[in-house]
């Protein structure tokens, strides 16, 4: 792999000796990184299209602008590139306002440097896997080349999760999936238990409620999804 093959990471990070372990540590795993310490220079690249990044691992705590702002100024034009936030330990209430921002998955510092590269080869693959061909259940359609969903022509905005776990759903529409699949198939890496499935489900049903498109829960089986129209194609 040529380096300019390499998948480009942009690591945004004020701890200076952190900061520099991580980039060694990326680079020898094989890819391209760039280090910013400052959170204006962060926002100011990262809040305009064409960044050209793989993967963001982003430090919430900087100096100038906050992680936090910076995730929600990429979001409004970026939906797409993994987000991958790196929060001091005790910081719940950040950790969840940046999954609620769009952020793909969070790692509490101090972490193992093995963990830190498994979670991003898993966000990687699952935004390479997520680039896929249209998908169409009835009315909803998915356009794997711009990330987007439409219901009965209307755009359809998701979080990521939910945009996930609605894609994996699409791709086996008709089929029950088990919860346990789900945690493994959609949610590798991230840190959820079944309760948080089931949030997901929910939310998904509340979008999908006024539409011929049903998500049922199969007793032992899992969850299904259907259209009263039974159109499936795209894989």
């Amino acid at each position: 792999m040529t380096s300019d093959t390499m998948p480009a990471l942009l690591l945004v990070e004020d701890d200076a000796l952190l900061a520099g372990t991580l980039h060694d540590a990326l680079a020898l795993a094989g890819y391209r990184v760039e280090s910013l310490e400052d959170g204006d220079r962060a926002h100011a690249r990262l809040a305009a299209p064409g960044h050209g990044q793989a993967l963001v691992l982003l430090d919430l705590n900087l100096p100038g602008r906050g992680g936090l702002e910076i995730l929600e100024a990429m979001r409004r034009h970026d939906r797409d590139t993994p987000v991958l936030i790196l929060t001091a330990r005790g910081a719940i209430e950040d950790r969840v306002k940046g999954l609620d921002l769009g952020a793909d998955d969070y790692l509490a510092k101090p972490f193992a440097l093995d963990e830190l590269e498994a979670r991003v080869r898993a966000l990687l693959r699952r935004r390479q896997h997520d680039d896929s061909p249209q998908l169409h259940v009835g009315p909803l359609h998915f356009d794997g080349l711009t990330q987007r969903f439409t219901l009965d022509g209307t755009p359809l905005e998701l979080p990521p999760r939910e945009q996930r776990l609605l894609v994996y759903l699409m791709r086996h529409a008709g089929e029950p999936v088990e919860k346990g699949h789900l945690l493994t198939q959609v949610f590798s890496g991230d840190t959820l238990g079944d309760n948080a499935i089931e949030v997901y489900i929910h939310r998904l049903r509340r979008r999908l409620a006024a539409s011929p498109l049903t998500l049922r829960t199969v007793r032992g089986l899992g969850y299904v999804l259907e259209s009263d129209t039974q159109e499936r194609d795209g894989e």
